[in-house]
């Protein structure tokens, strides 16, 4: 990756109000990362995402509060017949925005760390081929990491 102008030099500068930095401190849990996976597999309830994850209440509770305070998830009121009131937990579209995101970290996942790939797969609903997390301009032309160029905005 090259780097424009102000940024040709890594000393001369600080990668301050860094959106990475900003997003990890949101989503930069282990905990969180799998609550999210979860709810992209259609996970909704909270007995569910404790199961599901393998954590414990109590983190499932602070990570899922977490995600609702950044508007990541919605929580919604549920009711059994003869039950209590409870919440479900459903994605908003900031929360859906993280999908590239995360397909990517499973599909680096699945080539880096799984021998013989992944259990899984994501494929198109219409037409069952593969999908791919990809770095593409607009108009949809893949990016190689050697041809990007970093500038200021």
């Amino acid at each position: 990756m090259k780097r424009e102008g102000a940024l040709a030099d890594l000393g001369s500068w600080q990668p301050n109000r860094c959106s990475l930095a900003l997003a990890m401190d949101v989503i930069g849990t282990k905990s969180a990362f799998l609550l999210l996976r979860e709810a992209f597999y259609g996970t909704t309830r909270f007995d569910d995402f404790v199961r599901r994850v393998g954590i414990t209440e109590p983190v499932a509770a602070a990570r899922l509060k977490d995600l609702v305070e950044a508007g990541i998830l919605d929580k919604q009121p549920y009711r059994e017949p003869g039950q209590r009131t409870r919440s479900e937990y459903v994605l908003t579209e900031k929360g859906t925005a993280l999908f590239p995101a995360l397909l990517a970290l499973i599909q680096w996942g699945d080539e880096y760390l799984q021998p013989d790939g992944g259990p899984i797969e994501f494929v198109a609903d219409d037409t069952g081929d593969r999908v791919h997390a990809d770095v593409r301009t607009p108009e949809g032309a893949a990016v190689a990491v050697d041809n990007l160029r970093l500038r200021r905005r």
